[in-house]
């Protein structure tokens, strides 16, 4: 559960409670729905940016390609949490589309922290979203906040979208929410899905590299929590308890009563998938969310059978212990 509502402008970590005003970029997708969802439950006020006409009084109008957004707005609320970005998921990854990637992280990070700077009362903290790609291919390493970067395209892209996170006014908190894959009804779980659906769940390659996972619940309780904490930085948004690539899909597999019998071989991946296939489905990453363990964050679904079971079965979602202590352990064997 995340803690109670605290005070927000300027004092983001006192424990006094007041509801929070909170600015969401990115909000129509699958984490930033959810995000709306658990915030307006806990009494906070939702406001978001659109990229379309305002529909109503709580959504604003911005263009982040042309850094356009009235400064005005940040006046007026506590927090903003940034959760824009073109897909990754997107195959392949050519050339024009990885600039997309790059440059749509970038402006509308950009076009947050400057509106920021301008603001008369800027917000007090600012998550922004990062990702497990700053880790790179990391077979057998243990990954922590204090991990340094790895290599590749990913790596490349989050270094600099942390970076214009960082252009944010010295007064405004930052969190780099560094999240990999979300199990949840969207995202890349959807392909997953349907070819278990169909009896084509296989094993990726080896089976036996690390993909860092967390439930699409914990996910934006996460981020509820990361508003009304003192954590500032990187920060892991991931499950307690490793799993690989294998546990993933048969755990998929198994929750669906679909067969697990298919091998896709790493050298189809490297040749169908490219840059893309090595580095979302065959890098290895062992992340663990030491700062939110540290910070006291409960996770409702600590393995990744708990959280496909509730993807797949959310009408049992009452059999799913909640509350639980933070974590068995953030090394437990996968």
């Amino acid at each position: 559960m995340a803690a109670a509502p605290r005070t927000g402008r300027g004092a983001s970590s006192d424990g006094a409670g007041r509801p929070l005003t909170v600015l969401i970029a990115g909000a129509s997708g699958m984490i930033g729905s959810e995000l709306q969802r658990q915030l307006r439950a806990q009494g906070h006020a939702v406001r978001t940016l659109v990229r379309r006409p305002p529909r109503s009084e709580t959504e604003f109008a911005w263009s982040p390609e042309s850094r356009v957004l009235d400064a005005r707005i940040l006046d007026e609320v506590d927090a903003v949490v940034n959760l824009s970005g073109a897909s990754i998921s997107r195959i392949p990854w050519t050339p024009g589309w990885k600039r997309q990637i790059l440059d749509s992280r970038i402006g509308a990070t950009r076009a947050l922290a400057e509106a920021m700077g301008m603001a008369e009362r800027p917000p007090a903290t600012f998550i922004s979203g990062s990702a497990v790609g700053y880790y790179g291919d990391r077979p057998a390493v243990r990954l922590t906040e204090e991990s340094s970067k790895g290599e590749g395209f990913l790596a490349d892209v989050v270094e600099a979208w942390e970076q214009a996170a960082q252009l944010a006014p010295e007064g405004t908190r930052v969190v780099l929410a560094r999240t990999g894959l979300v199990i949840g009804p969207g995202g890349a779980m959807t392909p997953l899905r349907l070819l278990t659906r169909f009896g084509l769940a296989a094993r990726v390659a080896s089976g036996g590299q690390h993909w860092p996972w967390i439930s699409l619940h914990d996910e934006a309780d996460a981020i509820v929590h990361l508003l009304t904490s003192g954590v500032r930085g990187p920060v892991n948004l991931a499950g307690p308890t490793p799993a690989t690539s294998d546990r993933v899909t048969r755990a998929l597999a198994a929750a669906m009563n679909r067969p697990h019998a298919l091998v896709l071989p790493e050298r189809v991946i490297a040749l169908g998938m490219g840059e893309a296939g090595r580095e979302l489905l065959l890098a290895s990453q062992k992340m663990v969310p030491a700062k939110l363990i540290a910070d006291g964050f409960r996770f409702r679904h600590e393995t990744i059978e708990q959280a496909i079971a509730e993807l797949v079965h959310p009408e049992a979602r009452a059999s799913v212990t909640g509350g639980r202590s933070p974590a068995a352990s953030s090394d437990a064997a996968a």
